[in-house]
This record gives C-alpha cells, sequence and structure tokens, in this order.
C-alpha cells in the first residue's frame, strides 16, 4: 500500500508545494483535487491544483517532472460535485468536467479518478435511478475506453439543511453497491472507500470491505467520533453533524487494525489517503500540516515505508 493525502487540506498551496510537504514529512502519494475555476460554497470543494480543463502535453510533463523531483507520486485525480443536481446547470457542469478528469487521468498516466455519483436529495433512491443510469452508464463507458478506473466516495453528502433529507451522493450503502454493480458492469467502476461514513450510519465497514474488495480502487483515511449523549438528544433524523464530528486517523470511532486487517486480507495493495477534515486543526496552515503530520505518524504502523 502507499500512503497519502487529500490536497484539499491545502488550498493556499500550488501544486509543487503540495508535493514539497508530502515528501518532507514522508508520504508516498497525494490524491489531487481538480475543480473546475471558480467559486464554490461547500467546505474543502472548490480546491484546484490541476487545471485539467486546460491540461497540454506540455503541462502534463511539467508535473510528471515535478513528481519524480519530490519521489511522490498521484494516486489519483478528485473531483466531488453533484452530477444528478436537479439544477441542470449545475449537473452539466459537472458531468462535461468528470469527462475532463477521465481524459486527464489518461493523459498523466495515473488512470485513477474519483467523484461523487451525485443525487436529487429530495426524491427517493429509486426516484433516483432512471438518472443514475442515464448519466454514469456513458460516463463508465468512456472510462473504460480511456482504461481509467472511477473511485466514487460512499459518502452520503446529508450534513447541513440544503442537503436534506436525502443527501448529495448516492452510493453510500452495500445494498445500493451491489444494485449498481448489477446494473453497470463494469471494471472501471468501484469505490474510493472511507470508513468513517459507516460509522454515523451504523454500518459495519469490516464487512463491507471483505465483501467488495475488488472494488476498492481507493481508500480515504479518516476518522469520525459519535456524541451518543448528543445522539440520545436529537436522534438519528437530526442532521448529521449534530452528533458527529470528523476527527484525525486514531481519535474517532474507526478501529484501524480491524480496518487494515480487513483490507490486507482483500488483497488491496492501492492508496490509503488521508482527508483531513478535523475542524479542530483548521485554524492556520501550521495546525493543518501538522495534522497531517500526525496522521502519517499513526497510520505508518499499518503502512510501513516502501
Amino acid at each position: 500500500m502507499k500512503l497519502g493525502f487529500v490536497t484539499a487540506i491545502l488550498p493556499e498551496y500550488s501544486f509543487e508545494e503540495v508535493l514539497k510537504v508530502a515528501s518532507e514529512i514522508g508520504y508516498d502519494c497525494v490524491e489531487v483535487m481538480c475543480w473546475p475555476e471558480g467559486k464554490a460554497d461547500r467546505r474543502y470543494a472548490g480546491v484546484t491544483h490541476i487545471d485539467i480543463a486546460n491540461l497540454d502535453p506540455a503541462k502534463a510533463s511539467e508535473i510528471h517532472q515535478l513528481t519524480e523531483k519530490y519521489g511522490v507520486t498521484i494516486s489519483a485525480l478528485g473531483y466531488y460535485p453533484n452530477p444528478l443536481s436537479p439544477d441542470l446547470e449545475e449537473a452539466t457542469t459537472s458531468i462535461d468536467h468528470i469527462y475532463n478528469l477521465i481524459n486527464a487521468a489518461k493523459q498523466l498516466k495515473v488512470y485513477h479518478a474519483n467523484s461523487f455519483i451525485g443525487r436529487d436529495w429530495k426524491k427517493s433512491v429509486a426516484e433516483n435511478w432512471p438518472k443514475f443510469l442515464e448519466v454514469w452508464k456513458p460516463i463508465i463507458v468512456h472510462a473504460e475506453k480511456q482504461q481509467v478506473k472511477i473511485g466514487i466516495e460512499n459518502c452520503p453528502m446529508s450534513f447541513t439543511a440544503d442537503e436534506w433529507p436525502g443527501g448529495k451522493n448516492l452510493k453510500i450503502t452495500p445494498a445500493i453497491f451491489r444494485k449498481m454493480y448489477a446494473d453497470i458492469q463494469s471494471d472501471y467502476f468501484g469505490l474510493n472507500f472511507d470508513p468513517s461514513h459507516f460509522i454515523w450510519l451504523q454500518m459495519d465497514y469490516v464487512k463491507a470491505i471483505k465483501e467488495f474488495g475488488p472494488k476498492l480502487f481507493h481508500m480515504h483515511a479518516k476518522d469520525v467520533r459519535l456524541d451518543v449523549e448528543r445522539l440520545n438528544e436529537v436522534g438519528i433524523m437530526a442532521h448529521p453533524g449534530e452528533y458527529h464530528t470528523p476527527k484525525l486517523p486514531g481519535m474517532g470511532d474507526v478501529n484501524w487494525g480491524q480496518f487494515f486487517s480487513a483490507l490486507t486480507d482483500t488483497g488491496y495493495n492501492g492508496p490509503v489517503c488521508v482527508e483531513v477534515e478535523d475542524r479542530a486543526y483548521e485554524g492556520s496552515i501550521e495546525r493543518r500540516i501538522a495534522s497531517l503530520k500526525q496522521s502519517y505518524n499513526y497510520l505508518r504502523q499499518y503502512i510501513p515505508k516502501p
């Protein structure tokens, strides 16, 4: 396995500066954020460390030279919008840029792209399904042609009032995973798996890792702490932000020993990238870099340096 981090936590840094931080700490790889240029309102969104819309052979060569210089590889290109949004302009922009993401992943010889399925959060899973198939079948066909694996993160995107009640990402449970893989059968359609979301959804991430081993293309290492006393007050129908808090690996309720035990049993040998969303470390760039160092030190016990 390779240990990396998601570059969204360093939005003010250039791509080269991100690689320098990764190299100095000891990380093997980074998942590079590739949002289209422009404003994004969501936390950790809108970060652009590689402008894939304007990628050309000269820029691709420069990127390769930088990764070689710092000894840090790109685990995947990441972009996490809502391609199934009921807002047609938002959906169209998202879909078009996902195609750009796939093309860039091939051009950069990364061959991995991570995203969300999206969802109309005011409709049921069944009501979203026809749109899911309409949008994603051709995307996966294109990914197959480019030989780029698409890892969908299992984040419900259901944390705030504007995402209530269904959340803005459809691919969140094992039952949905199975149905998607039955309806779109492709070796290039899989998971960017994050165990922290299974914690507050009260599901077994170890069981899911074992079942969906062949579909694990990329992993996010994020922890979460449940406030049980608060949950007893507001219940599971409250916005999840009321009773759960994202934390650095080792500071929440994920059992990382069991996580890596299950992961190694599947034969997984890909990237595991720290995703920092811990507000306790967001006060300054120094604190955010400290969070990357702390996460690195904790996770190296499970992923020895190559």
